[in-house]
């Protein structure tokens, strides 16, 4: 049944949509009420409403009117360019929405009608990531890390290796039995989130679901590319790839030294392996004197995906097709390595590329296990975003440090895990280790070039911003809009992730931070400090603070521009047309050159994120702003300097919160 939104449900929605923006980071962990018997040695928890209770009846994300995008497209547009460049804009702009366009947009919107089963930007977006050609490493794959457990002696590379295994079987468990709790962002916990609640939904139909939660103003999620989590892998093909599940297989791929090794962590009956078992297991492979091979598979899931592929069809006629499909269909990868971590900088090296050799970046996801207590999750991001990625780290650290099942001290269990665990060993001629060699050359020269530097900011955060009546997110952006144009003299295309994940099949929309209200604001700021009144400033800063909601809110209701005008220049393609003036105009390309590569997260089960620039001359922005303290966490090439645009940021802040504080700039 597809849903038609009445005014009233668009317009509370769109209310709900900038919260969910800015807040679904933190579900899964935070105060979420199960109603559920006790978790069982199988199972996080039993939900009495089924996961995918509320997939059916989930809202279909809206193609924007026509109009509406060109409107924001030249509003983003503004602040980029000079008089004589907008006007050439704005009327390219024009004959496009009056031409070509509008014929684009309503066979758009046919096209739409006639598959209400999924969302109009789920297909290209899916095809936008499989077809490129570029190296997952670095321009594509991001990390999250684990805060540490709490009890330190947990933090041990076996123990907390094993809790993780075990609780992930256990979260694939209870989702593949239909009882994970489903994802809902609840604006009203006291009423949605309560078993009495709960007892009732599960009896409306799945096909009207949605309705019964949102009168109670809760907003389920999408969670269609859940089933990508496990027994998942990116396959190379020539000119687009290829995503690949088995979820029959029961194995665990390890990865150490460069070495690879697989064991069963669910039984022929579909039960958890026993934890002791699995500690025995992980313990041989972390005894294993076998040393690093000469030739590293894992370094080949890092080349350029066409001869990446190239090269794993030679692997296939070498006799290696049954060892490869066997590590596709693992149900993850582990990775063990050797070295303890220095710092955050070390940190973020290792865990967003590593040395190349012992990762297989390709997995649906990885958890890295450092010799000290850094965990972490690189995730291959075709298959999905950060929302089903973010629950399953959240759900893990929870169960880990809640309910773990072996103990510092734990005995592992007596059994023959020589015979167990199986070291794979591949096939490889002189043209695969010339590939290999040439790979990890390539490799190193691309992650030789990145630099990343962290910062925190300790003047102030959530709390006072709040206080201020100032959105927390709208001031982080408005501090990165500062701090370029103090180091840069520039205002420049700038990125920053939204989850559509309110509607069925949804997945990202692009906020555009850098604003008229920005510009104005940074240029009196970082020009003119001593030009304005605290009171001036101040409403300044408002006037961001405002828009900068309006842009998230419409975001989140997947009413931004990217998604659209890209869903469209992907149909004239399709339909072979020559492209219109529009796509071709040096702003169209200038806009999406992301100079300013931003996204936001904060949960309790993460100390860390981050990802690389996504142009050469641009910085790749991970940020969280707490309650009392902004975090930073931002990579770059040479063509940029990460270490002194930091420190532009944090005068920006320091400025920032100088005038709410009501004392002037000097």
């Amino acid at each position: 049944m597809a849903i038609q939104l009445s005014a009233q449900c668009v317009s509370s929605l769109r209310k709900a949509g900038n919260l969910i923006h800015l807040r679904t980071a933190a579900l899964g962990v935070e105060k979420r009420n199960y109603s559920s018997r006790k978790a069982s040695a199988e199972y996080l928890h039993r939900s009495v409403v089924p996961s995918m209770h509320y997939q059916k009846s989930l809202p279909r994300l809206p193609v924007p009117k026509l109009e509406d995008t060109i409107r924001r497209y030249l509003a983003a547009q503004k602040p980029l360019l000079d008089d004589e460049q907008f006007r050439t804009t704005e009327k390219l702009a024009q004959d496009f929405q009056n031409g070509v366009g509008k014929q684009l947009h309503e066979e758009l919107v046919a096209q739409d009608k006639n598959n209400k089963h999924t969302s109009y930007i789920s297909g290209p977006w899916f095809d936008m990531y499989l077809s490129a050609r570029d190296s997952v490493v670095l321009n594509f794959n991001p990390f999250m890390s684990f805060n540490p457990d709490p009890n330190t002696e947990y933090n041990d590379q076996l123990v907390r290796a094993t809790n993780v295994v075990c609780s992930a079987v256990r979260f694939m468990k209870t989702l593949r039995a239909g009882i994970l709790e489903p994802e809902v962002f609840h604006l009203n916990p006291a009423k949605s989130d309560t078993d009495g609640f709960k007892k009732l939904i599960r009896w409306v139909p799945s096909s009207l679901s949605w309705y019964g939660a949102y009168m109670v103003n809760a907003y389920p999620l999408d969670m269609s590319q859940y089933f990508r989590l496990f027994n998942s892998t990116r396959i190379p093909k020539r000119g687009r790839d290829e995503l690949f599940t088995d979820d029959k297989e029961r194995h665990l791929l390890v990865m150490r030294k460069g070495n690879m090794y697989v064991f069963d962590i669910v039984d022929r009956d579909g039960n958890l392996v026993k934890p002791a078992e699995i500690q025995s297991h992980l313990k041989y492979i972390l005894s294993d004197p076998t040393p690093a091979p000469a030739f590293p598979l894992g370094v080949l899931t890092s080349e350029n995906r066409d001869v990446w592929a190239g090269l794993r069809d030679k692997l296939i006629a070498a006799g290696n097709a049954e060892d490869l499909r066997v590590v596709d269909s693992a149900l993850f990868c582990l990775c063990l390595d050797d070295e303890s971590m220095k710092d955050h900088i070390h940190i973020s090296h290792n865990m967003l590329h590593g040395d190349g050799c012992n990762r297989w970046y390709d997995k649906s996801f990885s958890v890295i296990l450092a010799k000290d207590e850094q965990a972490t999750i690189n995730f291959e991001h075709s298959w999905g975003d950060g929302v089903a990625v973010l629950r399953f780290q959240n759900e893990i650290f929870k169960d880990t440090t809640e309910q773990p099942l072996v103990h510092p001290g734990s005995a592992a269990a007596a059994v023959d895990s020589a015979s167990a665990v199986r070291r794979l060993q591949f096939n490889l001629d002189g043209e695969l280790e010339t590939g290999i060699k040439k790979a990890k050359e390539n490799f190193d020269s691309a992650v030789s070039k990145l630099t990343i530097d962290a910062m925190e900011f300790k003047k102030g955060g959530k709390e006072q911003l709040k206080k201020s009546r100032l959105s927390p997110d709208a001031i982080a952006q408005l501090a990165f809009q500062m701090g370029f144009l103090r180091q840069y003299g520039q205002t420049v295309a700038t990125y920053e992730s939204c989850s559509t994940a309110a509607f069925k099949h949804g997945r990202t929309e692009t906020i555009r931070p850098a604003t008229i209200h920005t510009k104005r604001c940074s240029h009196a700021f970082v020009c003119q400090p001593g030009q304005h009144s605290v009171e001036q400033l101040k409403a300044m800063l408002s006037e961001c603070s405002k828009y900068h909601g309006q842009l998230t809110k419409e975001a989140a209701m997947g009413q931004g521009f990217d998604r659209h005008l890209f869903a469209l220049r992907y149909l004239a393609n399709s339909n072979g047309q020559a492209l219109h003036s529009l796509y071709t105009d040096p702003a169209y390309t200038a806009i999406n050159h992301n100079i300013l590569s931003t996204s936001t997260l904060t949960s309790p089960a993460v100390s860390l994120g981050g990802f690389a620039p996504v142009v050469a001359d641009g910085f790749g922005v991970g940020y969280g702003v707490h309650d009392d303290w902004i975090g930073c966490n931002v990579s770059s090439y040479p063509a940029r300097n990460v270490h002194e645009f930091l420190q532009c940021v944090h005068k920006s802040l320091e400025d920032i919160f100088t005038v709410l504080e009501g004392k002037s700039l000097s």
